[in-house]
């Protein structure tokens, strides 16, 4: 059995993690039922995202993008969990499947346990604003520290698991934070976010998705998101939000030669995306209940086990 893992090519530690964590939560699973593929974390129950043919396991997918497959042929899906209730409905499922993220579990791994905090306050932005925005420069002035969703994941989830508050625009930034018991604010930069996904997840722990918005930092970020800079409207460019190519760990980035006077341009134009990001992490953090997250644990673990009784 293969683990599902799509690939962006831009990298994002909530969708790369599925290269290990099942190995961890299911050990020998890739040495049996080759026909079988396990769809786990992501929003990736999606008809352009997953292969038509062969069997599937679903444990913890969402949806939020595109088309649902049809999954009621119970020879070719095995479905234990989704990603909230959300979904659930959405697939024609009982409530009680939509259970919770599964990247929750990767608390249960022994390195991510008892990580030494580092007082810090971090943002994690989406990856599309990683990739475009003047993020890491507007940290600096307003206090923060930036943590790039695109970077190695268990790098990334150590940093969420040591840090004292998340301020998120990246989903899995908010679900890794309330799984390591770290308050979180969500953000957003863009008012046409998929809050489908968010709102899923936020249901399945009883918290609320109400996320403060921050104006785009550059003009760049606004082409790719399809938003207004300084007033000015973009239409998305799917090309520009994919961000710089990148070959192995190189990051190839064709941008203008930063010159001083650009610099001090684009921070000058930066200001109220720097206000906001600064407002909104000095709002009022969320946490789902200790007795709720730990319910939702043990079920994904229950259900967890149950494949491992059927499969191993």
């Amino acid at each position: 059995m293969k683990p599902f893992h799509w690939e962006s090519t831009h990298g994002n530690f909530g969708d790369d993690l599925n290269l290990w964590l099942w190995d961890f939560l299911l050990p020998g699973l890739r040495d049996v039922h080759n026909e079988t593929l396990l769809v786990g974390v992501g929003t990736v129950l999606n008809t352009e995202i997953l292969p038509a043919e062969g069997r599937k396991l679903v444990i913890g997918s969402g949806f939020g993008y595109g088309s649902l497959p049809d999954m009621r042929d119970g020879s070719q899906w095995d479905i234990r969990s989704v990603r909230g209730p959300l979904t659930a409905e959405k697939a024609g499922l009982p409530p009680e499947m939509g259970i919770v993220d599964p990247a929750v579990l990767v608390t249960e791994m022994p390195e991510f346990r008892n990580v030494s905090k580092n007082g810090k306050r971090t943002f994690i932005p989406h990856w599309e604003s990683a990739a475009v925005g003047l993020w890491p420069e507007i940290c600096k002035t307003v206090g923060l520290s930036y943590l790039d969703p695109r970077g190695e994941a268990k790098a990334v989830i150590r940093e969420i698991a040591a840090s004292e508050l998340i301020v998120a625009e990246s989903m899995h930034g908010a679900i890794l934070a309330d799984a390591f018991r770290v308050p979180w604010i969500a953000v957003s930069s863009s008012r046409s976010i998929n809050s489908f996904k968010w709102n899923d997840w936020a249901r399945s722990l009883g918290v609320t998705y109400a996320p403060k918005h921050i104006p785009v930092s550059t003009r760049a970020e606004a082409i790719a998101k399809g938003a207004k800079f300084w007033g000015v409207g973009f239409e998305r460019d799917k090309q520009a939000a994919a961000g710089p190519e990148r070959h192995g760990e190189n990051v190839m980035v064709a941008d203008p030669e930063q010159t001083a006077l650009r610099v001090m341009a684009k921070q000058a134009l930066a200001v109220p995306s720097a206000l906001a990001l600064w407002q909104a992490s000095k709002a009022k953090p969320q946490l789902s209940k200790d007795g709720t997250f730990a319910s939702c644990k043990e079920r994904l673990l229950n259900a967890i086990e149950g494949v491992r009784c059927d499969y191993l």
